[in-house]
């Protein structure tokens, strides 16, 4: 119980009326009502989905440029973490890699140049001409920065080397775009018309622009990370270029030319740009991912994992770190939903249920105690003294009210009777529609579909109802997760209103956590990540050898910070690793560190733990 008893959440309830003759969800009126229909039963006009199933949503009205971005983010935080990008962000990179790399990157400069000149000709207004000549005027500018690499080194790696495949692959798409040979149009075949033309310099910039958006986002994510007076980093030099406002300027301005270029395109078209725009940033990735490191790094996490030898051991919590919305609050308004208008309504042989009016007070009330408890409790912790260093025990006892406050809080549930009579296939129905996080679903059907992983995962949860849980990963394809958290006892199928207690409390969650850890045996290395977002979590996290905080709960940081645990970015703390790695040293991450690494979404756990 959490989300739902916190503000300034909106509280799922409250949108109650919108749902209240929804046919999907069973009347306690009839014990034989389930739900119904298709798959699609939720997104029909009469029956709108309710708000726990909306996916996340890319506002319409920003540019063509700036949607692609948002919706491709996967791409650019793959490359954020790959080895070559980390490694040089460490400043560890061994030169003659980031050598191979810079003859490479100097081939798609080369291209880049063609392109502009290419859409320069195809396209029909003089402001974008210029614009277009003004940016292959910037790429040349680009490839005297090669020039002061040969002065530098006194050799030129691009003589010393070859174009290596990955190269190839976006080189020879963005020149056969720029040349009317789009492949992402219908008819395969050239753009020959005069008309046709004027659609490849709008198709050319699709393919450019997310190079070179991607390229300054790496200048201000690794200018980020070197100290002011760290003028002795070897990339610095590559870094500054990046991240200077020179280059910041012509992302903006390709960005522009992209918008204006597309303002004549047709939605069929548009697609087109988008499809381009994404194919240039997976072959962008796999050109980063395909330079060759003779290096040991620290990413991907799973790079390092020996089948036969090591175990990786993945645990997550389940309310806002899969979720969009607390659990709490979709049991609350199925109980809402389905309960009776009347007494009239109760059959004699169901478990008797609250009124729905009544129902909705109750929720009210239950809710108003639990927040304002829940922050005496924080507070209460809070006026104590602030640790100096990192103190474990001491946020353990501090703990111990947090606990305390769960259990009573939970029993207040129980005793108030709100979650009697609920229907086990409506609640396996809301659980089959609920919305996982954008990424979390493509996480874990890819590490737990590695052969070459030896991997367990486990979901924690202080979900009242386990039910809820399988429903939602089974209908994900993620039912070999293993779950531990609360059950609901049924008669018939609907909700006694008692809850089988296995995981209500920060105390539960550790105490599961070491009981799984001791369950398996020694006969291989444990590496154990935990995945969480509330104080619920946040022994686990501690004690896990990587602790990643997804969301932005203050309660978190708050007590954390007040006990020492120091919150960081997590490409930051990977870099900061990178550069203390130690060829054939394994145990760079280690449990009770008193740091907990940061993310702001499931394609950044993707490319620490998998990169891919």
């Amino acid at each position: 119980m959490r989300l739902l008893f916190q503000k300034p959440t909106t509280i799922l309830i409250n949108n109650f009326k919108a749902f209240h003759n929804f046919p999907s969800f069973s009347s306690s009126s009839s014990s034989t009502s389930r739900i119904t229909g298709s798959s699609s039963l939720m997104a029909t006009a009469s029956n709108p989905k309710p708000p726990w199933a909306s996916p996340p949503m890319i506002d319409n009205s920003v540019g063509v440029a700036r949607k692609c971005w948002l919706k491709f983010k996967k791409e650019s935080t793959l490359t954020l973490y790959s080895p070559l990008v980390v490694s040089m962000a460490s400043g560890n990179l061994k030169l003659d890699t980031f050598r191979h790399y810079i003859s490479q990157d100097v081939y798609f400069l080369k291209a880049f140049a063609q392109a502009y000149a290419l859409a320069a000709e195809c396209a029909d207004d003089d402001d974008a001409k210029i614009g277009i000549s003004q940016m292959r005027k910037s790429v040349l500018e680009k490839l005297k920065m090669h020039d002061s690499f040969v002065q530098e080194w006194g050799t030129d790696p691009v003589k010393e080397s070859t174009i290596n495949p990955a190269t190839v692959k976006y080189t020879d798409f963005l020149l056969a775009t720029a040349s009317g040979k789009v492949e992402c149009v219908k008819a395969p075949g050239k753009l020959v018309t005069p008309f046709e033309k004027t659609k490849v310099a709008a198709y050319t910039l699709g393919a450019i622009t997310p190079c070179i958006r991607l390229y300054a986002v790496l200048g201000k994510e690794l200018q980020a990370l070197i100290d002011g007076s760290e003028s002795t980093h070897r990339y610095k030099k590559w870094i500054d270029n990046y991240y200077s406002e020179g280059f910041q300027a012509s992302a903006l301005q390709t960005e522009d030319l992209l918008e204006k270029l597309s303002v004549t395109l047709t939605g069929e078209e548009l697609a087109i740009v988008e499809k381009l725009y994404h194919r240039a940033m997976k072959l962008e990735l796999e050109f980063f991912l395909a330079q060759p490191l003779v290096q040991q790094t620290v990413v991907p996490l799973s790079k390092q994992h020996k089948k036969m030898e090591d175990r990786l051991m993945i645990f997550s919590g389940f309310d806002l770190t899969f979720t969009e919305v607390d659990s709490s609050a979709i049991l609350a308004e199925i109980a809402i939903i389905t309960a009776p208008k009347s007494d009239q309504n109760q059959p004699e042989n169901q478990i008797a249920r609250m009124l729905s009016a009544d129902l909705r007070k109750t929720w009210g009330v239950l809710s108003n105690e639990y927040t304002e408890e829940y922050e005496h409790c924080i507070d209460t912790i809070l006026v104590t003294d602030r640790a100096d260093n990192f103190d474990y025990d001491r946020l353990r006892k501090a703990l111990e009210q947090v606990s305390d406050f769960e259990r009573r809080a939970n029993l207040r549930v129980i005793e108030s009777g709100v979650l009697k009579g609920l229907n086990l296939e409506d609640i396996k129905r809301a659980g089959e529609r609920l919305i996982l996080q954008d990424g979390c679903t493509d996480f874990f059907k890819s590490i737990i579909g590695d052969e070459n992983l030896n991997v367990n995962v486990h979901v924690l949860s202080y979900c009242w109802c386990a039910d809820l849980i399988r429903s939602a990963f089974f209908a994900g394809g993620l039912n070999v997760l293993n779950v531990h958290t609360n059950e609901f006892t049924y008669e018939n199928s609907l909700s006694t209103g008692e809850i089988v207690k296995k995981v209500e409390s920060p105390f539960d969650k550790v105490q599961a956590f070491s009981n799984i850890l001791q369950n398996y045996s020694n006969d291989r290395r444990n590496l154990t990540v935990y995945i969480g977002d509330t104080v619920g979590d946040l022994l686990c996290l501690l004690e896990a050898d990587v602790g990643i905080v997804i969301g932005s709960s203050s309660s978190l940081r708050r007590l954390g910070r007040h006990f020492g645990v120091t919150f960081v970015p997590l490409f930051s703390g990977v870099v900061e690793k990178q550069k203390g790695c130690v060829e054939g040293n394994s145990t760079i991450w280690k449990g009770l560190s008193g740091i907990l690494y940061t993310v702001s979404s499931w394609a950044e756990i993707n490319a620490f733990v998998l990169g891919q």
